[in-house]
């Protein structure tokens, strides 16, 4: 099959860099990787420029064309007081991207995040299961989902949690600083979900991308990947501690009441991964596993300000 013509939006995001490093390294592919400042997801004309110029530039030289929206607005707290920003980047950018790439024929893959459902499971959740956001950015995100698969695009949403990589800001980056800083760390540890490496989900998104522009591509459109397993943020913490060398006994626990927040965080939100399967895809590997290897293969990069 012919290689990938990717445009990948936000991609000076932790997820957009691990795409971009991994799409370069494939033999033949085109890889643009905007990041939000480069391309503006709200702006229409910015958006059919960019979908315009990755499926010509792909089909001129054999490629196959896909978009892979990775950028988001993530301020979880701060969407709170500015949701209109927050759903022009995560509900109305989803749909333009959806309508330019329906009018070009080219495969849209749509990242959504676990905070669309409220979070009360007891059980992981699968694609099939009632949503209800109780955030700001959980109600942005789902309206994003509505757009790409009411949008007659060949469309995917994939939903993801608890990312962490090598680039940006995320939790794994900011308990490394304060392992460094602090003698103990409170964490919570009432709220479940599942950590998921970057690396690992951008390698199972392009394994996605090249099914999506392939003659059979996946039939469900709404796919849940995350790292397997479950742990809370205070166990994700221990672990992190262990990874670094240092005293797991100094991370303490402690409950969501004890940091108050203008947002209502899932207690239990883990995503199930029988929809990726199910979808000819491999599940991403157990997050203990992945943890290890992210920092064998990238701890330098955690430990840069």
């Amino acid at each position: 099959m012919p290689g990938l013509g990717l445009l990948v939006t936000g991609g000076r995001g932790q997820l957009g860099h691990d795409l971009a490093r991994l799409a370069s390294t494939k033999d033949s592919w085109l890889v643009h990787a905007p990041g939000s400042a480069e391309l503006d997801v709200s702006e229409p004309d910015a958006v059919e420029d960019a979908v315009h110029g990755i499926a010509c530039g792909a089909r001129d030289t054999g490629l196959r064309p896909v978009v892979i929206s990775a950028g988001a607005y993530t301020a979880v707290d701060a969407a709170e007081t500015d949701e209109d920003r927050a759903l022009a980047i995560n509900g109305t950018g989803p749909g333009l991207l959806a309508k330019a790439c329906a009018a070009r024929d080219v495969p849209l893959i749509h990242l959504s995040t676990d905070y669309v459902f409220p979070g009360d499971s007891t059980r992981p959740y699968e694609p099939s299961d009632a949503t209800g956001p109780r955030s700001a950015y959980g109600r942005t995100k789902l309206a994003g989902e509505r757009a790409v698969l009411e949008s007659g695009a060949q469309g995917w949403v994939v939903r993801t949690q608890w990312v962490y990589g090598e680039a940006g800001k995320n939790f794994v980056r900011t308990m490394v600083r304060l392992e460094a800083s602090r003698d103990t760390v409170s964490v919570v540890d009432d709220q479940v979900g599942c950590p998921t490496w970057t690396a690992d989900l951008a390698a199972g998104l392009l394994r996605l991308a090249e099914l999506a522009a392939g003659p059979n591509p996946p039939e469900q459109r709404l796919l849940h990947c995350a790292g397997g397993g479950e742990t809370s943020w205070y166990r994700f913490t221990q672990a992190i501690f262990e990874e670094l060398g240092a005293d797991p006994a100094r991370v303490k626990p402690c409950t969501s009441a004890e940091f108050p927040s203008p947002v209502k965080r899932p207690p239990y939100s883990v995503l199930s991964p029988k929809s990726w399967e199910s979808a000819g895809l491999t599940p991403l590997r157990p997050w203990r596993e992945a943890l290890a290897a992210a920092f064998a293969e990238r701890g330098e990069q955690f430990r840069t300000p």
